[in-house]
């Protein structure tokens, strides 16, 4: 027989805080405990320190060509906004939305799916707008340095306030009255928050470095000047039809021939010649867990690494019967071909997971530089021929003989590792810029649990 052991809390009547809520997870002994530690600082309301509010409720428009980018939820990730995936809204949004338009400084807080993760809002991502599931803080002068903000919302005395708050059946949300009620600390750590200024510094350093790896790439190709254009109108042969299967317009937009016919002069190598293909496991959503061994999905793929992005888990008996054949090794590329395609990154560790089945595993057959491969894939010429094979009226899908044929144009191997060592800087600074941002948090932590 095995003992369990129960948590409980005895509650005064007199704590039920106005009884605003009755249900026991909102006084579990961990809510109780922080907030006991974070009464004895000097505190006050967020909403008495910022203007907050939410962007965009009804339909967005949006327009490529406006320049204005549009952040939900899924864009700040735990101290960072990341802008690599996100549209364009419509200058009429934006214009509608005035309240939610950002500027420098704002910090942006996700209300849905992973609640209360933080960032910064930084010049390079203006001009810039929001959707409901985000929130804008935007700090009144002389009270709280943005940096130190983000630092204390990412750290557990933060975040298990957003967590504790949010409310909601099906799917959790962090509505704007509550966060206007989240206790922040009075005052500033300048060392915290200078710990995020660098971060941040890393994460530009980053995503120049990766520019300069597209940018030689581009150059080696003669593509850098390669400007894609939709034509309104063109004709196709009925032989062509019946021979791709395919009788979408889309399929034969002009513009993807002319890639095709930009790299014909270099070397090229289709994909399946270059790598074997390994199909990732589905076990069904039944067999998540809220701790145990990751279960990676296409969500928590990006090309800049892994997303701990509404993580899953799977119980260490399942994992110990799929290892074998699911879990990814370092220096395989993770593909996704499921409804973002296209994804490529490479593992740089070994780690204990499985892959889910709509993640392929790329394993080199041929003497080709993973990263460049992984960027070739990413990069327009990677991108356009996916955007033209995949497939699916409501997901998209990249079926795996499709992703066999993809070109890759094979260039020197010192100009492969040139471009590879770009990449691989790129992804360091990104690793460094990860670890600023965590110190800040844990430099947080410890300074409220020494009181």
């Amino acid at each position: 027989m095995v003992g369990l052991m129960i948590t409980h809390s005895i509650i005064q009547k007199s704590q039920l805080e106005g009884a605003s809520r009755l249900d026991a997870e909102y006084y579990q002994p961990e809510y109780l405990e922080r907030m006991k530690k974070l009464k004895l600082l000097p505190t006050g309301k967020l909403g008495d320190v910022a203007y907050i509010t939410d962007g965009e409720h009804g339909s967005p428009i949006f327009d490529e060509k406006s320049g204005i980018k549009y952040f939900s939820a899924q864009h700040v990730r735990n101290g960072f906004i990341d802008d690599s995936e996100a549209k364009n809204i419509s200058k009429i949004i934006d214009e509608k939305n005035k309240r939610s338009r950002l500027r420098e400084g704002d910090v942006l807080l996700s209300t849905v799916g992973t609640i209360g993760f933080a960032g910064l809002v930084t010049e390079g991502l203006l001009p810039a707008n929001i959707d409901r599931h985000v929130a804008r803080i935007a700090l009144k002068e002389k009270t709280l340095d943005p940096h130190f903000l983000v630092a204390f919302l990412n750290s557990s005395f933060g975040r298990f306030q957003t967590v504790r708050e949010a409310t909601g059946n099906v799917q959790l949300n962090l509505f704007i009255d509550k966060i206007k009620e989240l206790r922040v600390p009075k005052t500033n750590d300048h060392e915290v928050s200078q710990m995020v200024k660098n971060a941040l510094r890393e994460l530009r350093n980053s995503k120049a470095l990766y520019s300069q790896a597209e940018d030689l790439l581009l150059k080696e190709l003669k593509l850098k000047d390669f400007q894609p254009k939709e034509e309104l109108s063109y004709i196709v042969n009925l032989s062509d039809v019946k021979s791709t299967h395919r009788a979408d317009a889309e399929y034969f937009q002009p513009k993807y021939e002319k890639i095709k016919e930009k790299i014909k002069k270099q070397n090229i190598k289709l994909l399946g010649n270059l790598v074997s293909l390994r199909k990732g496991f589905e076990p069904g959503s039944d067999e998540y867990q809220n701790e145990g061994k990751l279960f990676i999905r296409v969500s928590n793929i990006s090309k800049h690494g892994l997303i701990d992005k509404d993580q899953k888990y799977l119980s260490d008996g399942l994992y110990q019967n799929l290892r074998k054949d699911f879990e990814p090794k370092a220096g395989d590329i993770l593909l996704t071909k499921d409804a973002t395609p296209g994804i490529a990154y490479v593992l740089k560790e070994s780690i204990e997971g499985i892959i889910a089945g709509g993640i392929l595993r790329l394993i080199l057959k041929e003497d080709i530089e993973p990263e460049y491969l992984a960027l070739c894939i990413n990069s327009i010429i990677g991108q356009m021929q996916i955007a033209q094979d995949s497939g699916g009226s409501v997901i998209a899908h990249w079926k795996p003989e499709e992703i066999k044929k993809l070109r890759v144009p094979v260039i020197l191997k010192p100009a492969q590792k040139n471009i590879a060592d770009l990449v691989h800087q790129s992804h360091q600074a990104r690793k460094k810029a990860k670890e600023l941002l965590g110190k800040a948090k844990r430099e947080v932590e410890d300074f409220i649990e020494k009181k």
